[in-house]
């Protein structure tokens, strides 16, 4: 549980890092300080900084994508394969995913996510965010899963470069003028993490103990 906030709040702590960064380039009506000789030279050493900055944010989320990555992709294998059709009964639960339908969602989303982040189209096959109808058996789902999890990699790996260019997603509510590729990153992990604590719950529901939380 401890891992889990902590993961949260870096995330949280990189986003607002990167809106600070974007707010910072924006024009805020002040006016300008006289320009001296060493304007040129602090605007190269600004750029340098900014772009060491972005170096840094995208080796930090990588280092908690492989933290998720491996999080969720081994609690999608703990649960047996006649427990992918599994959703609880009792209490509040009526119309809820299977845990099956769950794993999907999270990958459908990923792609999603990463698509805009790499400036790409979303993939038809995503659906609204339920993944393909002919994926169903839980080799099918866990390939599907580790799919999207290469391919929102490569949309962390991305960040700090200007090519290819980002786009907006109908499932984001970052808009064209907010949207940055590390935003849709994180958002996808946030997105991510919260469905694998849904994920733990039905690992719990069926006597097993999800493979990170083992000793």
């Amino acid at each position: 549980m401890n891992q889990m906030r902590l993961i949260f709040t870096f995330l949280f702590l990189l986003v607002c890092i990167g809106n600070g960064a974007a707010q910072m380039d924006r024009s805020d009506g002040m006016l300008p300080l006289a320009r001296t000789g060493t304007d040129e030279h602090q605007q190269q050493a600004d750029h340098g900084a900014a772009a060491l900055d972005a170096q840094r944010e995208k080796l930090a989320l990588q280092v908690l994508f492989k933290v998720a990555q491996t999080k969720i992709v081994s609690a999608a294998a703990a649960m047996p394969a006649d427990k992918y059709g599994f959703a609880p009964t009792d209490g509040e639960f009526k119309g809820v995913r299977t845990f099956g339908q769950e794993v999907k969602h999270l990958a459908a989303t990923n792609f999603i996510l990463s698509a805009a982040a790499l400036g790409e189209d979303p993939p038809t096959d995503a659906g609204d965010e339920t993944g393909p109808e002919t994926v169903r058996t839980k080799a099918e789902i866990r390939d599907y899963l580790v799919d999207s999890f290469a391919h929102l990699g490569k949309a962390i790996d991305a960040i700090g470069t200007s090519n290819p260019p980002v786009k907006s997603s109908p499932i984001s509510p970052l808009k064209d003028a907010e949207v940055t590729r590390l935003a849709l990153a994180v958002e996808s992990m946030i997105h991510a993490l919260n469905h694998y604590g849904q994920m733990v719950e039905y690992l719990r529901m069926n006597g097993i103990v999800p493979p990170a939380s083992r000793p």
